[in-house]
């Protein structure tokens, strides 16, 4: 990850965001020696992904009554037709 000033990012922004889009290339800004951002490639996830995901993930045996009784408490909307 190359690492630029702020003032460079700014100044050189339309490059930069060349360098990330085309040679996938990520860089650390900073401002005054500090880290305040990052640009990189952006990443997606496919449906699959997010499938394989929600399978390893434990299920919350609690969600369902919690569910219930959430929307239990919700009122009844009743739209005002005259309006």
């Amino acid at each position: 990850m190359k690492e630029i000033s702020a003032t460079d990012a700014s100044r050189g922004f339309a490059e930069v965001l060349d360098a990330v889009e085309h040679r996938g290339e990520s860089f650390l800004i900073r401002r005054n020696g500090r880290a305040v951002a990052r640009i990189e490639p952006a990443t997606g996830a496919s449906g699959r992904a997010v499938k394989e995901l929600l399978a390893a993930s434990p299920g919350d045996p609690t969600w369902a009554g919690e569910l219930r009784t959430l929307r239990a408490s919700l009122p009844a909307e009743v739209p005002n037709w005259d309006e």
